[in-house]
């Protein structure tokens, strides 16, 4: 038997497999019954095929088992699937399925009000949870298997997931079938059948599909998913399903980790969990109180560069590209190699200034199938024949990569340049710290001062001068790396995809009722940012006409 390499020709793998394929709430299904339930919604789709336009069909949902099975309908009937950001509101969301040519929206009775006086450019709007659906479905699940229409184009386009819009507007990331094959085949945590891998980051976004379900559909095991993130659901969840594996995405282990600490924790079958963005003291503390490793991985959504870490990765490095990605750190205005990170006794980044720049995919054109409609935003990505990331990186002389944040997190201080990422490593360190968000802000003269934002479980019993102390003790902390402005929040704003919401924390700035330290001089003491204080670099900004930054 030849090996599969598109998604429908893993499907046709599993159509007589009896072992557990899907979990969810009190149900499960083997593989036959997955398969069985994706046939039947293949042939609701080629019956519901619109005659003109392109097959895109919107899933407005959470985390439900009809999600993975219109997936699966989807990869062998050439229609593709729209993850629809639940989180969206308003005219953003309309938007959002006007511009990727939905012409069918799949949702149900708790999401359907979303809608109401949109235009989302249809009027073909169907609840899963409707009796005409539900027994439209019905009377096909006996038909035999969708024979794979003569017009099944095997690059077709399968999905397109929403970036997260942690740096500004999302947009549509096309993931053809081909690519999605490639990122079953990749298994990177090397799960096996006898695993369970535990999701309950939303469906609509490339982590939950492709750090976690895309390696059962090779490996046969079984994938139990959760309605939505709940951090007090968590250990009960993975304890009911036996999960072995889970995935993450930005404070989620946090959140999990604020619950109190229960003996059950060490009572789990987990052993490893995959995501991104965990502070390091949250991947210790994870690891004592469950007893399960997580490694920490970068993955753009894009597809253009995947990096994930070996048994020989520093603790802070992100680790290698698989074989065959060819990535490298490059300056993005000359496109040449930045030099190799340079650390003294302390592990603090001697050279940032020329070590640090763009992630890039030097063959990421073969990986990176572009934003749909969006050509603009595509050929930024794509330059000079490489898949530049957006976000910012640094190399040592092992060739081990780190990440140093994300685009707009480059901050310039004083004609010095470094990156946000190394500076919220050391705040994290910080004892009450649960979360730091570090990001530029505009400095009244010229160029940038550092504002960051951190969260801690009381945000009135904060001492400034104990944090000044912290600061003062880091030997890593650059000379211009010392917060400015240090807003202090008992909850940062985050995406759907609970990466830290940076851009409305850089709009908000100082201006916001939380309470905000503030540094006046060069030295590392704070006190209350005042009213008379926001009013003078007001003053200033308009002064030296930087308003508008």
């Amino acid at each position: 038997m030849s090996m599969p390499q598109l998604p429908v020709e893993y499907l046709a793998q599993r159509r007589e497999d009896d072992h557990t394929g899907l979990l969810f709430e009190d149900k499960k299904w083997t593989w036959r019954e997955f398969v069985k339930e994706s046939d039947a919604r293949a042939h609701w789709l080629l019956e519901n095929q619109p005659q003109d336009g392109p097959f895109h069909v919107g899933v407005m949902l959470e985390n439900v088992p009809e999600y993975l099975f219109l997936i699966a309908a989807a990869a062998q009937t050439g229609a593709t699937i729209v993850g629809i950001n639940t989180t969206r509101r308003g005219e953003e969301l309309a938007r959002d399925i006007r511009e990727t040519d939905v012409q069918i929206v799949l949702t149900d009775s708790t999401q359907s009000h979303l809608l109401d006086g949109l235009d989302v450019g249809t009027n073909s709007i169907v609840c899963i949870d409707d009796d005409e659906y539900i027994c439209s479905v019905d009377n096909l699940r006996n038909r035999p298997a969708p024979s794979v229409p003569e017009a099944y184009d095997p690059n077709f386009i399968l999905l397109l997931l929403f970036t997260s819009g942690s740096t500004g507007r999302p947009k549509a990331v096309i993931c053809s079938s081909k690519r999605f094959g490639k990122t079953i085949d990749l298994n990177h945590s090397e799960l096996t059948r006898d695993d369970v891998g535990y999701n309950s980051m939303p469906l609509f976004h490339g982590n939950a599909l492709f750090a976690n379900w895309a390696a059962f559909w090779k490996t046969g095991g079984a994938f139990a998913i959760a309605r939505r993130f709940s951090a007090s659901g968590f250990l009960p969840d993975v304890l009911k399903f036996g999960a072995t594996y889970f995935n993450y995405v930005g404070r989620s282990l946090s959140y999990i980790l604020a619950q109190p600490e229960d003996p059950r924790e060490k009572q789990t079958n987990l052993r490893l969990a995959y995501g991104t963005e965990a502070s390091p003291a949250d991947r210790r503390e994870f690891l004592r109180r469950y007893g399960a490793k997580t490694s920490e991985s970068y993955g753009a959504s894009e597809g253009g560069l995947v990096i994930y870490p070996d048994k020989d990765s520093p603790s802070d490095a992100l680790g290698l590209p698989p074989e065959g990605m060819n990535a490298a750190v490059l300056d993005p205005i000359t496109y040449e190699e930045c030099p190799r990170a340079e650390f003294d006794g302390n592990g603090k980044l001697l050279n940032a200034s020329k070590a640090i720049g763009e992630l890039v995919t030097l063959n990421g054109a073969e990986a990176f199938e572009g934003y749909y409609k969006n050509p603009t935003a595509t050929n930024e990505r794509m330059r000079n024949g490489h898949f530049f990331t957006g976000d910012l990186g640094y190399r040592d002389k092992e060739g081990y990569f780190y990440f140093a944040g994300r685009g707009g997190d480059k901050i310039r201080v004083d004609s010095e340049n470094f990156s946000a990422a190394p500076v919220e490593r050391i705040l994290s360190r910080y004892q009450v710290v649960e979360m730091a968000a570090v990001y530029p802000v505009p400095d009244a003269q010229t160029g940038d001062q550092v504002m960051a934002t951190l969260q801690v479980k009381d945000p009135g019993r904060f001492d400034p001068t104990e944090f000044s102390e912290f600061l003062k003790a880091q030997q890593d902390l650059g000379t211009k790396w010392a917060p400015k402005y240090v807003r202090v929040v008992s909850n940062i704003p985050v995406t759907a995809t609970r990466k830290i919401d940076k851009p409305s924390l850089r709009r908000d700035r100082w201006n916001t009722p939380d309470i905000v330290y503030y540094r006046p001089n060069s030295t590392i003491e704070y006190r209350i940012f005042s009213h008379k204080d926001r009013d003078q670099i007001q003053t200033q900004l308009k002064e030296n006409q930087r308003l508008n930054l």
